[in-house]
């Protein structure tokens, strides 16, 4: 972690919107500047669209920031915070679960498609071991048996929203802003499920600056609650400008205080993984949770 002239400088890797607003809100309000820390985005947006839609998974950005060093932390799904950790080249911990409490959803314009039983072997478009893949294991195994869920890999989520309404892609898995943009434009929802993220760190962080950042992003969480469309188009500017902010829904993203990991989620999480062949299944707890 570098250290500037008056205060440790803190590089997150850029993730999607509507998952990284407390970390814009508290760099926006001056929250983490408060807290002592100099909190900054190690790439732009613009950077992380760039990712190649079939790319292969530890070649995009947030993962590659990480690991050569360009960034001391970033969020993504909790499986795929044990996997990146697992597969990359650069030490690091998983620290905390992530402020943003997020939907992903099933979506589709299909009339025929309407419940997870009919979703038996129809292809779900993902994007490959992140959120919207463990999320749509999760939401269909238990309807139809794994033996008929259809993953198909594809891209960033503004891609698959652009498959699904130009008919390429039958149904895809989005969070927001896709879920209340293709309500907006007549899509419907067959299958929705929340869940957090992971909040990876260097080791570099030292238990004194872990403390103040998430203090300074629990003071953003409160901010956001109290008025959340004063923040809502940074999240509905990922959709290209084709939602207003205005018309984000309240109802598939919220934000609460982060929460330290403990091992014994990690021990659920983990085996639910093995189960699946998602994971090396050779890890130790000890190994990636603080």
């Amino acid at each position: 972690m570098p250290i500037g002239q008056d205060k440790p400088i803190v590089r997150i890797a850029p993730n999607n919107p509507v998952f990284d607003l407390p970390v814009i809100v508290g760099i926006e309000e001056g929250l983490f500047a408060d807290a002592g820390l100099d909190v900054r985005f190690s790439a732009t947006y613009a950077d992380r669209e760039r990712d190649l839609a079939q790319s292969p998974i530890m070649s995009r950005l947030k993962e590659n920031l990480f690991d050569s060093g360009t960034a001391d932390s970033y969020n993504v799904c909790e499986w795929a915070s044990i996997d990146r950790l697992e597969r990359g080249t650069r030490g690091g911990k998983l620290a905390a679960l992530r402020a943003a409490v997020a939907a992903q959803a099933i979506v589709t314009f299909d009339e025929t498609l309407q419940v997870p039983r009919d979703m038996a072997d129809v292809p779900v478009v993902v994007q490959w071991l992140t959120g919207s893949h463990y999320t749509t294991l999760q939401m269909l195994e238990s309807a139809i048996g794994p033996e008929h869920v259809k993953i198909e890999a594809g891209g960033l989520p503004q891609k698959r929203w652009q498959g699904l309404k130009n008919g390429t892609h039958r149904a895809v898995t989005v969070m927001e802003p896709f879920i209340s943009l293709g309500l907006k434009e007549g899509a419907h929802i067959i299958a929705a499920s929340f869940y957090r993220g992971g909040e990876v760190i260097s080791a570099d962080l030292t238990s004194e600056q872990r403390k103040a950042y998430y203090d300074a992003e629990n003071a953003a969480v409160d901010l956001i609650n109290a008025d959340f469309y004063k923040y809502a188009h940074h999240v509905a500017a990922h959709s290209g400008n084709a939602l207003q902010p205005n018309e984000l829904l309240r109802a598939f993203v919220r934000y609460k205080h982060v929460d330290y990991y403990d091992t014994t989620l990690f021990g659920r999480t983990y085996d639910w993984m093995k189960a699946r062949g998602l994971t090396e299944g050779q890890s130790q707890h000890a190994a990636l949770v603080v």
